[in-house]
């Protein structure tokens, strides 16, 4: 429950500093985590990215102090952090539909973006199979790329792993895998709100073949998700209820490392019993 008290505790400052400067060491601090982590954890949970959500309650601020004041527009882009009246409009009106000149008219509908607080949801209609593995330090071996905001691109992920099955690389990472689990994986790391790298590859003591990078992971405990059906739409699913339904009532704090999804080498990928796994990185709160 601390783990979304904190989650909360840094809601009520980002709330307390919409019309000012927001010190992201300070929510870092208050949830208890890198700003990285929050604003992952952040997204999963409120189905949102961090940044749009400060920019929907800033507009919605912004339209509520135009429609009952007389500021005006360049005091009104200041005090919510912009550097000038246009830049101002063009975000307002990307929210609202009109220009905030044009807002004061009678009439005029525009948008309200409540605020968010975050509290466990106890569903209880479908479960989730996991167990706690330690896992000493390993090698992998495969082709990276990086992302820039993947959620606004849902397929490029897709795209390429599809590029690694038709190119050869998928049967070369096969014959090189030769550590557990054993197939060929996706392994995520999240470098900031917008910005991932996913390396497809096998776990591997072997030289890395030209071409390929070589990364090692280092120890850690994992709490490892079983899975079963189609890849795309049960993962996605997995992953948003790993953060905001079993994380927060685990006793465990996410451990900013690498994520894991593994899948074996047989079997349909687009299957209802497909089988394969997340390995997430934890730690003792």
């Amino acid at each position: 429950m601390d783990y979304l008290k904190d989650m909360n505790h840094a809601l009520d400052y980002i709330e307390s500093n919409l019309d000012g400067e927001i010190d992201y060491s300070m929510v870092a601090k208050l949830a208890c985590c890198s700003i990285s982590c929050f604003q992952r954890m952040f997204s999963y949970i409120a189905d949102i990215r961090l940044s749009d959500y400060i920019r929907r309650r800033r507009m919605s601020l912004a339209a509520f102090e135009l429609l009952n004041s007389n500021i005006k527009v360049i005091d009104l882009a200041v005090k919510y952090g912009y550097e000038s009246p246009d830049s101002f409009s063009r975000a307002f009106q990307a929210i609202h539909g009109v220009v905030p000149s044009v807002a004061r008219s009678d009439g005029k509908s525009l948008k309200a973006y409540p605020r968010i607080t975050f509290h466990i949801s106890i569903k209880g209609d479908a479960e989730m199979n996991y167990r706690i593995e330690k896992k000493e330090a390993f090698r992998i071996v495969g082709m990276k790329r990086h992302f820039h905001a993947p959620e606004d691109d849902p397929g490029a992920v897709d795209k390429f792993w599809r590029e690694v099955f038709k190119d050869g690389t998928y049967e070369a990472l096969i014959g090189l895998s030769n550590g557990a689990p054993k197939g060929v994986h996706g392994f995520i790391q999240v470098l900031s709100e917008e910005n991932v790298d996913y390396t497809i590859a096998c776990i591997t003591d072997q030289v890395p073949p030209e071409g390929m990078e070589s990364f090692v992971i280092g120890e850690s405990t994992w709490a490892v998700f079983e899975l079963e059906g189609p890849v795309g739409k049960t993962l996605e699913d997995a992953w948003k209820r790993i953060f905001s339904e079993w994380l927060p009532a685990s006793g465990y704090q996410y451990a900013e490392s690498v994520d894991m999804e593994c899948f074996p080498n047989e079997g349909d990928r687009g299957a209802k019993d497909f089988k394969f796994e997340i390995w997430l990185p934890i730690k003792k709160e």
